[in-house]
């Protein structure tokens, strides 16, 4: 048999039985509860949303692939601007010893805020819900980005550093030749644990916010006293978050290869 194929083989055996393993817990759950619909209550549930997901009948009727859709731009952008924040401090913090130790009491005390407590402020400056999940996504998301570039940066060989010495390279030459190629992988790994993060803040934003998002969809559902409806949003949260995890996972390793 093709080691390539068996490879294939196993991880979707693996797979199977992971999710045998999940379903079958949460039927043993459901057992033990009236209120937590099992299986066989929520799949026709997830099925038929699944079935029309792109509907919109109003603003308080939406369906599941368009509140998905919405999530997915906030999230998207609020990462973004996290990377576009977390890079550069993460190149400079690893490069100044100096920065570094009058910033890092900062990080301490703003890293374990927790994210909900953001929000009214992004609420208060920017006046709109959707700009406020964004702000709160940002500034959550950034954090192992920056630790990671920092941790990279900052982890340059010494041989490295008396090579750009000996060829007399600017510091800004050190920075693009030397310094960020050799933290693309620690980047990277920051950029994927980011996305996590920025995928778990959303639900509770929107759920804060109102109005669309998937995180609105599944508290519109439980005040509607659909739990179908919130387990099958909680089973595309899931799925939704694996893809995006492994897509950045094998950029990630691309660029470790690479590196």
């Amino acid at each position: 048999m093709n080691i390539r194929f068996r490879g294939a083989l196993q991880t979707a055996l693996t797979a199977a039985g992971s999710a045998a393993l999940m379903v079958g817990v949460w039927h043993l759950a459901s057992l033990l509860s009236d209120d937590l619909p099992g299986p066989a209550r929520t799949l026709p549930v997830l099925f038929d949303m699944l079935r029309n997901p792109v509907y919109d009948n109003g603003p308080n009727d939406k369906g599941v692939g368009i509140q998905l859709g919405l999530s997915l731009v906030r999230v998207f952008a609020g990462w973004a601007i996290g990377l576009l924040i977390a890079v550069p401090a993460g190149v400079a913090l690893g490069l100044s010893r100096r920065l570094m130790a009058l910033l890092n009491p900062v990080m301490q005390v703003m890293r374990p805020v927790s994210p909900l407590a953001w929000f009214p402020i992004g609420l208060a400056v920017l006046r709109s819900s959707p700009k406020a999940t964004i702000f709160v996504i940002a500034i959550t998301s950034l954090w192992p980005t920056l630790v990671n570039t920092l941790f990279g940066v900052g982890a340059v060989p010494l041989e490295y550093r008396n090579v750009t010495r000996v060829f007399r390279l600017s510091r800004w030459q050190f920075v693009m030749k030397v310094a960020l190629p050799h933290s693309l992988p620690h980047i990277a790994t920051g950029m994927r644990l980011s996305m996590g993060i920025a995928w778990l803040v959303i639900v509770a934003a929107e759920m804060l916010a109102g109005g669309t998002g998937i995180g609105y969809f599944i508290w519109d559902s439980f005040n509607s006293l659909s739990m179908p409806r919130v387990i099958s949003a909680i089973v595309i949260i899931g799925a939704t978050g694996l893809v995006l995890d492994r897509g950045l996972a094998w950029f990630a390793a691309r660029v470790e290869y690479a590196a």
